[in-house]
């Protein structure tokens, strides 16, 4: 029997399509490599929820065919090396990509109406928390997507339905992708920080976006301006972040994700008051989470039985020659 590793159990959804596949399911409860290492040396298929996989681990697991994610960040995956050594990655995308936006637009309005910081006030008595006037309007606010994807193309559309006006700057999208939709494309990321009232970012943690937004960009920002990630940690430079809230640079930050998750309750950023946190769930709502899982498991699936499965991030894996045998 054919034999697939999980760092932590799946929705339910997903768990039944391995189920149908009549798979052995070893579930380690635990993503590091040298935690999952012992189950996977007779595994064919790995998914990783939560977690990581490098190149010594993938050397160990001989047996290894395929890589899942349920979602579509890779950045735990030695992507490298899994398509040298012929291990399709696959991803899950689009599944979750409304209840993200979602998620974002949320943050947004929360942020703009001092929500959280209020509430917290309002259950210490402090009632006169209304009269800070810190909260603000959205319509005819700019919102600057950072990432014309998926996900950021669906947020637009939610922006741009409240009356807002939309900025997009995405180097691998063509302007005319952007304005045709009615928006303002900018070829340069520091145009964008400076013009929008609201600042999203969705981009994939890359070498290249790794602290895209530091000391530099938040200065370049408005001081009432609102900074939201519900990408990736390590998009933002959370040093310089505290220091911005600190010094009430910004008007208010709103993030789904950190550089070193899961989070402790120490995390420099939470004795903030102008910053809304959430524990990376932005792509965990019941619809998500049954679509990410129901694709992770179809794909790994597939490639465990031969199958060019098409939602890959790495398709050069194909081209191994163990593909051919």
């Amino acid at each position: 029997m054919k034999k697939v590793v999980i760092s932590h159990r799946l929705h339910d959804d997903g768990m039944a399509v391995l189920e149908k596949a009549n798979v052995k399911v070893a579930i380690t409860n635990n993503g590091d490599p040298k935690a999952m290492l012992p189950e996977l040396l007779d595994a064919e298929g790995l998914i990783i929820r939560i977690g990581s996989i490098d190149r010594e681990t993938m050397l160990a697991a001989k047996k290894l065919k395929v890589i899942g994610r349920p979602g579509v960040g890779v950045d735990d995956v030695d992507v490298e090396a899994a398509t040298e050594f012929g291990i399709p990655v696959v991803i899950a995308p689009g599944a979750n990509t409304r209840s993200v936006a979602e998620h974002a637009f949320a943050f947004m309005f929360a942020a703009a109406k001092d929500m959280v910081h209020s509430d917290r006030e309002l259950r210490k008595g402090n009632f006169n928390i209304r009269s800070s006037y810190k909260a603000f309007e959205i319509y005819g606010k700019t919102l600057g997507l950072v990432g014309y994807g998926h996900i950021g193309s669906v947020l637009a559309k939610m922006a741009s339905g409240v009356g807002m006006k939309v900025v997009v700057y995405d180097p691998f999208v063509a302007p005319e992708a952007i304005t045709e939709q009615g928006y303002q494309h900018e070829t340069e990321l520091n145009a964008v920080l400076k013009i929008s009232d609201v600042v999203s970012l969705h981009v994939p943690l890359t070498p290249k976006t790794k602290n895209l937004i530091g000391a530099a960009e938040l200065e370049l920002m408005k001081s009432n301006a609102i900074l939201i990630n519900c990408s990736r940690g390590g998009i933002i430079d959370e040093a310089a972040l505290a220091k911005a809230l600190e010094e009430n640079q910004i008007h208010s930050a709103a993030t789904d994700v950190f550089e070193n998750e899961p989070v402790t309750v120490d995390e420099p950023l939470f004795k903030y008051d102008n910053i809304i946190v959430s524990p990376h769930m932005a792509g965990q709502t019941k619809e998500a989470a049954s679509g990410v899982a129901t694709m992770a498991a179809e794909g790994v699936i597939a490639v465990i039985n031969g199958e060019r499965w098409k939602n890959v991030c790495n398709p050069k894996a194909y081209e191994h020659p163990r593909w051919n045998q």
